[in-house]
């Protein structure tokens, strides 16, 4: 199975496999949005993930901060500083739950209300014209293997150790430059310097 058709710029590329090639393409995929969302906060004032906050906030208006993180895959601290630049330039208004007021509901300003429209040079006006191009079976497998690289992500961020224990049951030796304790034997294990 190719992971995807080659361009005429990667010919000269060496075939890579499937895991590496669509590790490419990702890592090819975040450096551009990094870099569209720096020429977006240049030209309209509001980075990638902020304009998404705008536009997830215009669609559902008092929406706790709790609520919108979960959402947005991110932890609170992260969206905490997204929703603070946010509210610095007006775009964004915090106001107290009346049912539970150690929460923050969020709505849009008039002026974030003018950020919150269909808008040419965005990530999402270049995301819209790709989904347009493709069939609803492409996306909904796009979306089914990209959750589940984030879920295969996820695992391994929340239990680092268990890729490392199973490379370990199998007898995959320790990485270069790494010793094992019981393998220490010669001057540095019995407490002599080496000079």
């Amino acid at each position: 199975m190719t992971v995807t058709e080659p361009s005429a710029s990667d010919a000269a590329l060496p075939p890579l496999g499937d895991v590496l090639e669509f590790m490419r393409v990702i890592w090819q995929l975040d450096h551009t949005l990094q870099r569209a969302s720096k020429r977006m906060e240049m030209s309209l004032g509001v980075t990638g993930p902020q304009r998404l906050v705008i536009r997830i906030v215009g669609r559902f208006p008092g929406m706790p901060a709790g609520q919108l993180a979960k959402l947005l895959h991110l932890h609170p601290s992260t969206l905490t500083g997204i929703l603070k630049r946010l509210e610095r330039q007006g775009l964004l208004r915090r106001r107290a739950d009346p049912r539970d007021g150690r929460r923050s509901l969020f709505g849009l300003t008039d002026k974030g209300r003018s950020f919150d429209v269909d808008t040419e040079g965005t990530v999402e006006a270049c995301i819209a014209r790709a989904l347009e191009r493709s069939s609803a079976h492409q996306l909904a497998a796009a979306r089914e293997l990209l959750a589940s690289i984030a879920q295969q992500l996820a695992a391994s961020v929340a239990h680092p150790m268990s890729a490392v224990a199973s490379k370990k049951r199998r007898g995959a030796p320790a990485k270069p430059g790494k010793r094992r304790k019981h393998a220490a034997a010669g001057p540095r294990a019995r407490g002599s310097r080496i000079k």
